[in-house]
């Protein structure tokens, strides 16, 4: 450890005093800001892709996203290991770094095969989502961080209101390259910020890094993803599809026993075995599938024509389904800032089990109330309420659930867990989708309206799962504060006496 953990660059009470300053206003706003890039990010994706497959004259566009997702699935452990050693600020910058790169490489790509690469490369920027929240636990004056972390979840819903329009007039205007650009900017633009306002987080681990396990969980996380992601076009019978599960299963089995008799794991197991996190991810990973999935559902529905008669659809373009979610953006800021305000006093499990329990909610009186507007909007509008909730309590209580010294690690396999979760909802949903084709117009299937009502009944049920693991977990709430208090005391005792040499 360093000798100045007693200093002003690394107190955050130093540096931003008890409250609120114009220095933390100005970190909170960076550190968000990264976040709402990565949001933006998956949007304007998948809007390129059809451009890009014309462009290269190429059927794989889906390696697009897929290779973002298998990046992030590698970087994640990795980096939430590496910010505990060495700092969460610096690793922050770095996934910025390569983030930059990967999006310098796309715009220029010559070939379909670099600009895979370079979203590859991309995809590194997803572990900033724990990594900002990690450095703000530790940065952050306490008074303010429960509201500061829920800021900045909370907003990125705010991204679903201008991504279709920002999205759609650099296509228009510059072609898919000017996407590339745009995120190249905003994250060179941003680094300075982010390094000039928020201090490095004081707290080290003293552990080496666990080069094994950090091959084996990352490829066993990334090949489950993989077979995931082109299960539905290969099959999922197909030799290549199971070979990839099974085969990630396998190395994540095998990665198990040797963490456990590893000294300095990537992810330190105990944690789950006799700790709440196995709990918290399955309860983060279940609300945001559904999440992925009623995201992906409402464009389908409303975007159906309606001149077909299925039961649904307005036959509304992108730019309009994006006037249609302004409920989602605005209920969801609106609920992240309601529930920093109440994390004050309510542990992080009630609040994200009411925050599930209204897009349960959404999901239902979707699946059955969908022939208008009003209807379909008073459950989006439900829905972002949910959302934002949702957004802001699992950060919080991440932070509240582990100790400073494994924060980051412990949030990548939260964020790795929501992942992988989060990719499966759709697939389960599309498989009822694709065995109830209605109609086919011009080569494109349009889907039974029972069909379209199972899928968000799906939803659905994803999130009560959430809430049922999330309200075991709020039973041992008392618990858990106390060995985190433990464990905190513990640590900031050996690390005064480095401070005051």
């Amino acid at each position: 450890m360093s000798g100045t953990l007693g200093t002003a660059a690394t107190n955050p009470r130093a540096v931003f005093g008890s409250g609120w300053t114009p220095r933390l206003v100005l970190s909170l706003v960076s550190i968000a800001l990264v976040l709402e890039i990565v949001s933006l990010s998956s949007t304007m994706a998948a809007v390129a892709m059809m451009p890009i497959g014309e462009h290269f004259q190429t059927d794989q566009v889906a390696w697009v996203t897929t290779a973002y997702l298998l990046a992030a699935a590698v970087a994640c452990p990795l980096a939430g290991k590496l910010a505990d050693i060495h700092g969460k600020r610096k690793v922050f910058l770095i996934s910025m770094a390569i983030a930059a790169a990967g999006a310098l490489t796309s715009a220029v790509a010559p070939s379909f095969l670099v600009l895979v690469i370079g979203r590859g490369l991309f995809g590194v920027l997803i572990a900033c989502m724990f990594l900002g929240f990690s450095l703000m636990r530790d940065v952050f004056p306490p008074r303010t961080l429960a509201l500061a972390v829920s800021i900045a979840a909370g907003g990125m819903g705010l991204m679903t209101i201008p991504s279709p329009f920002i999205t759609g007039l650099l296509v228009d205007a510059w072609g898919f390259r000017s996407l590339f650009w745009f995120l190249l900017i905003a994250l060179v633009v941003l680094a300075p910020l982010v390094l000039l306002t928020t201090p490095e987080s004081p707290v080290r681990s003293t552990a080496r890094l666990d080069y094994l396990g950090a091959a084996l969980l990352g490829g066993g996380l990334a090949a489950i993803l993989a077979g995931v992601s082109f299960g539905p076009s290969w099959g999922w019978t197909d030799g290549g599809t199971l070979l990839l599960i099974l085969g990630g299963v396998a190395v994540i089995a095998a990665w198990v026993p040797i963490a456990l008799r590893t000294t300095d794991p990537i992810v330190d197991l105990r944690f789950f075995r006799r700790g709440p996190m196995l709990r918290i991810c399955l309860s983060a990973g279940f609300a945001y599938g559904t999440m992925s999935l009623y995201a992906t559902l409402i464009p389908l529905m409303c975007m159906t024509p309606a001149v077909l008669g299925l039961g649904y659809g307005f036959g509304v373009d992108a730019k309009s389904v994006g006037l249609l979610q302004i409920p989602m953006g605005l209920g969801s800021v609106i609920a992240g800032i309601t529930v920093g305000r109440m994390l004050r006093t309510t542990f992080p499990t009630l609040t994200l089990a009411g925050g599930a329990g209204l897009m349960m909610l959404a999901s239902v009186v979707t699946a059955f109330w969908h022939v208008g507007k009003v209807e379909v909007l008073f459950g989006i509008l439900l829905f972002g309420l949910g959302m934002g909730a949702l957004t802001a309590s699992v950060p919080n209580l991440t932070i509240a659930s582990v100790p400073p010294s494994v924060q980051a690690s412990m949030s990548s396999m939260v964020q790795a867990s929501q992942t992988l979760i989060a990719s499966v909802m759709p697939v389960i949903a599309f498989t009822v989708l694709n065995s109830n084709v209605a109609t086919v117009v011009d080569g494109y299937g349009f889907y039974t309206d029972g069909a379209m009502s199972v899928a968000y009944l799906i939803s659905a049920a994803s999130a009560l799962v959430a809430i049922v693991v999330v309200l075991t977990l709020h039973r041992r709430r008392n618990e858990i504060t106390e060995r985190v208090a433990a464990q905190t005391a513990a640590e900031t005792a050996e690390r005064e006496p480095v401070a005051v040499a």
